[in-house]
């Protein structure tokens, strides 16, 4: 053979259609090759027709090439967007086009809308011919209508109802109320997430053989919505037999280990209560300075009677220490302000707990939208690389907001808020609230870690107006300034500092008020050094479920200014999980309790009534705002008092409503105490008898923002205190 010939190409360099070809120049001619040559052509994708042939002595190829892409375009999608669409695709601008690559895409399209319950969606593609053998490549789309879950069932459930198992599962029934949620879109890969929830739930109310069996959905026949089935099979339900733990640690007593048990002898076996107590022995071993420890639950299970035994092996885990911390993906965030929030460094021992504290130190910063941190094999085997993936967010924040309050009326706010300024961790934020009963201006910067320290530095300026009228018969102005400082003494106990130099004015005082509010018209200076100290070992500030804070603290007035007095205070807050006991961890008993007392001192110790302590509304319900307490009872007003006390026990309960509606039920009985006001006089009460309140109240967590209402009952109390039926308050930001 002399020669090969190409014919019909315009992109493709002849010499590259040559060396696909088996046979070269100088070769005997072989059928068997030339076939195989047609087919490795083929096979490359860049041409859509192929003709091979012999020519005399030399070999002709005639190709017709495949068009490359110019575009992709997407026409008729509203519900998933081309930037969810695009990435998706093997098509691209440049690449060469195939129909079978159309094809393809066409129905990866088709996954996704069908992973969005989109099921009746339709793709379709057109090529759109142009100049130098170039397409566009345009997918025409009808979405359809999402097929929504008609229902959920559940088959071979005898412990619980199908009502109690479907609040359990993420997949949802349609409904008009989930108009903002995608729970009741039918999506494949969250049956697998629902039997995962099924198993843990069951598990943790003692079925300890529980097994879904099945997680099935049939389509309707008008492909309109899906009938979701769950097949259970239950077992037994087992209680908590012989819990122990043994050590073979020096200087670890498995005694002392024992207060960490979150697992009781004759409760309900729970096996997320098991894996808790492991993650709390491991941290309580930790913080006692041991670096190496491995927890081994070990459960035995008696079919025949019912009773499972626990043991706790706490041993030496491997000796391993951290060679690197990576941290990825924080674009904006800096990394210094990741790595002051781990409790472990470069070289230091590993320890689970410590990363575990990490982590939720990381995530509790609020700048990230995930935060995971994960342990890898370093360049040794007793070496470990902590990989820290960071997933940011928006920490910017403009809001305009409105809302009512018992208190403080009709309200409308503004703000400006960046939580992480220019990466730094700074916390920067500008607010401005008009109420019917109250104004204010508030500037403030909180760096959290001053200086990369251990140490919270901010500053405030701020102008408050209220107009107390209503309940008090004057009005109040304030506009001064406060540096602040705190820092945390280990990871529960946490002081702060700062000083405040304010001017207040009470004004515009009512010609009816009592003769001691008129005496107060005026203006005073206040320098105030105030501190508080925290210990607090709640398993979440936002929604916390156990644990318990302490706080106690003072105010230090008369540094300059025109009073001088000491204010004391200090209050306590327990949280009780009710899951044991009536099996729902919704159920929380939360008891609290709080005492004031001021002093005046020195020349200047006369307090003014904006200095002293109210009792009602937020912390006495069933009584209006400062109507239990000191009173002239020849005009009502409240007079304030010197030493007040607070006590809150309040069960909050689910609803028997859909969770996602978000709705929280409580049930409340406030007692409090306020006396020892400085004035005397005709009519003048003072009573340091208790006053009770007790009711209840609700929660709504709105997708327009929390309302909260309270319905309480004055059932102690004096003729001359003011009560309130009904509190109720509402706000939003948009």
């Amino acid at each position: 053979m002399r020669g090969v010939d190409v014919e019909g190409n315009q992109r493709i360099e002849a010499d590259t259609v040559r060396s696909f070809m088996l046979l070269q120049v100088g070769d005997a001619f072989d059928s068997d090759r030339l076939d195989r040559s047609l087919r490795t052509l083929f096979a490359t994708g860049l041409f859509r027709d192929v003709v091979v042939a012999r020519n005399g002595d030399r070999i002709r190829v005639q190709v017709e090439e495949n068009s490359i892409v110019n575009r992709v375009v997407f026409e008729g999608n509203s519900k998933v967007s081309d930037d969810n669409l695009r990435p998706e695709l093997t098509l691209r601008p440049r690449a060469v086009f195939t129909p079978q690559a159309a094809q393809a895409d066409r129905q990866r399209i088709l996954e996704i809308y069908a992973r969005r319950g989109r099921f009746a969606a339709r793709v379709e593609p057109k090529i759109i011919q142009l100049d130098q053998n170039r397409v566009d490549v345009v997918f025409e789309i009808e979405e359809g209508t999402a097929a929504l879950v008609s229902r959920v069932s559940f088959v071979g459930n005898e412990a619980y109802s199908d009502g109690r198992l479907r609040d359990v599962v993420a997949t949802r029934e349609q409904a008009w109320y989930r108009l903002l949620s995608s729970s009741d879109v039918y999506d494949p890969e969250r049956l697998n997430f629902d039997r995962e929830l099924l198993r843990r739930y069951y598990l943790r109310s003692g079925y300890a053989d529980m097994q879904v069996q099945n997680a099935t959905a049939e389509l309707a026949p008008d492909r309109s919505g899906f009938f979701v089935t769950f097949t259970i099979e239950e077992g037994r339900r087992y209680r908590v037999g012989k819990v122990e733990v043994t050590s073979t640690l020096r200087g670890i007593d498995a005694a002392s280990l024992r207060r960490e048990l979150l697992i009781e002898e004759g409760a309900w076996y729970d096996g997320d209560a098991v894996e808790r107590t492991v993650e709390a022995l491991t941290d309580a071993v930790g913080l006692r300075g041991v670096p190496f420890v491995e927890v081994r639950p070990r459960v035995s299970r008696n079919r025949e009677t019912g009773v499972v035994d626990v043991t706790f092996e706490v041993v030496e885990g491997t000796r391993s220490f951290v060679e690197r911390i990576d941290i990825n993906g924080n674009s904006r965030t800096a990394d210094r302000v990741i790595r002051r929030e781990f409790r472990l460094a470069e070289g230091d021992a590993f320890n689970a707990a410590q990363v575990r504290r990490s982590r939720q130190r990381i995530r509790d910063l609020g700048y990230f939208a995930g935060a995971e941190i994960t342990p890898q094999p370093g360049s040794a085997p007793d070496r470990v690389i902590l990989n820290t993936q960071i997933q940011e967010r928006a920490t910017g924040e403009v809001s305009v907001g409105g809302g009512f309050s018992t208190d403080a009326g009709f309200l409308a706010d503004f703000g400006i808020r960046e939580r992480n300024f220019l990466g730094s961790g700074v916390d920067v934020r500008f607010q401005a609230l008009l109420a019917e009963r109250r104004q204010q201006l508030d500037f403030s910067v909180t760096d959290p870690q001053f200086l990369d320290r251990n140490l919270a530095a901010g500053f405030d300026v701020f102008y408050v107006t209220r107009n107390l009228q209503e309940t008090s018969g004057f009005s109040e102005r304030r506009a001064g300034a406060a540096i602040r400082a705190g820092y945390e003494i280990n990871e529960r106990l946490r002081q702060s500092w700062s000083y405040s130099l304010v001017q207040r004015e009470i004004f515009d005082v009512d010609l009816n008020a009592s003769r001691f509010i008129r005496e107060q018209i005026g203006t005073t200076l206040l320098s105030q050094l105030s501190t508080t100290l925290s210990y607090d070992r709640r398993d979440s500030r936002i929604d916390p479920r156990s644990g318990y804070i302490v706080r106690i603290g003072g105010d230090f007035a008369g540094l300059g200014g025109d009073v001088a007095y000491v204010r004391l205070r200090g209050d306590v807050a327990g949280y009780i999980p009710l899951e044991r006991i009536l099996g729902d961890r919704d159920y929380v008993l939360a008891i609290s309790a709080g005492a004031g007392q001021l002093t005046p001192w020195g020349d200047r110790g006369d307090e003014r009534i904006i200095d002293r302590f109210f009792l009602g509304g937020d912390n006495l319900r069933g009584f209006a705002l400062a109507g239990a307490g000191p009173r002239d009872t020849t005009t009502g007003d409240p007079l304030g008092g010197r030493l007040l006390w607070t006590q809150t026990t309040e069960l909050r309960f689910p609803l028997p409503l859909p969770q996602e509606l978000g709705l929280i039920g409580r049930a409340f009985i406030d007692v409090g105490s306020l006396s020892d006001t400085p004035v005397t006089g005709f009519g003048v009460q003072d009573d340091s008898s208790p006053r009770v309140g007790m009711g209840v109240g609700l929660s709504w967590r709105t997708p327009v923002g929390l309302i909260n209402i309270d319905v309480a009952q004055a059932v102690v109390k004096k003729d001359y205190d003011e009560t309130q039926i009904v509190r109720f308050g509402f706000g939003t930001r948009f």
